[in-house]
């Protein structure tokens, strides 16, 4: 190993693969919780050091040059071979404390994980969780979370994944607007009715098609990725939305429309890498959930 040729610190790396990936100082300052002038220093630091420029800079925005996509290659397997090495560390903790990044649906999260964070915090005072609220599935491989919370089966090799149980979805509405709709015998009842949409109703209207109503893209007057506000805008009378049959329990305003007709499966699934399923606190928490999660009126 030549140790004289790495002339370069880590964190000029860090801070140059943030602003390249995020496309500008300001956001990946933001990213990596550092100030812009500090990231902007690390990142001519790493140019000075190399003896290139790695970007253009246009305004706010920064452009790759072609070195800098050259390096970038590289920098990329840096940053793969770092995270690797902080999973396999964290896997090797035993220590009952420190924080553990649990990422869920916002409905989840807001009326299903309250009574379960009070038993692991009860269980396991020394643990600090954070709960990120997201539709979209976090990166575990990345440490973007420990543990998720998904209604869709993980395809990573490195991933451990546990069946808690599953949910299903039914159309609802409240009641003022199922009066407005007047009688709804059958789906053909439903084409004219406004709906609230998520963020990708091509496969909506396609899987809605499927079991025999027909919708376009005019049905949807309202879109929505948070389920929360989903939620509301069909209690509060806005139109038709997808939800979970949980839902029944948790808010009087929505009925089922035609349950017997439309029903998706909603599987939930528990989620977290195999090096940290051997943390003891992620252990703790990810046994907790498993746990507790099949009591919830969701699955």
């Amino acid at each position: 190993m030549n140790w004289q040729a790495i002339s370069f610190d880590w964190n000029q790396v860090r801070a140059f693969l943030a602003t390249a990936e995020e496309g500008s100082l300001s956001a990946a300052a933001r990213a990596l919780g550092q100030t812009q002038p500090t990231l902007s220093r690390q990142v001519a630091a790493l140019e000075e050091d190399l003896g290139v420029t790695l970007f253009e800079r246009a305004g706010r925005a920064m452009a790759l040059t072609d070195a800098g996509r050259d390096l970038m290659e590289h920098v990329r397997i840096m940053a793969d071979a770092a995270t690797q090495v902080s999973l396999v560390a964290s896997g090797q903790s035993q220590v009952i404390e420190g924080k553990v990044v649990i990422t869920a649906t916002g409905a989840m999260a807001t009326y299903h994980l309250p009574p379960i964070i009070r038993k692991i915090r009860d269980q396991a005072p020394g643990i600090t969780l954070d709960i990120v609220t997201s539709n979209e599935v976090q990166d575990l491989t990345r440490r973007e979370a420990d543990i998720s919370i998904r209604h869709a089966r993980p395809t990573q090799p490195d991933l451990i994944a546990k069946l808690i149980g599953e949910s299903a979805a039914h159309l609802y509405a409240s009641e003022d607007y199922v009066r407005t709709l007047g009688p709804v015998e059958n789906l053909k009842d439903l084409e004219d009715a406004d709906f609230i949409g998520f963020d990708r109703n091509d496969e909506l209207i396609a899987e809605m098609a499927r079991h025999g109503l027909s919708l376009t893209h005019r049905n949807f007057t309202l879109n929505s990725r948070a389920g929360t506000v989903m939620r509301e805008l069909v209690a509060q009378g806005l139109g038709i939305g997808f939800l979970t049959r949980d839902i029944e329990q948790l808010d009087p305003r929505i009925r089922p429309i035609l349950p017997d007709k439309i029903t998706l499966p909603v599987p939930v699934w528990l989620v977290t890498h195999r090096e940290l399923h051997t943390s003891k606190r992620i252990r703790v928490v990810y046994d907790i959930l498993a746990e507790e999660l099949p009591k919830s009126p969701m699955v």
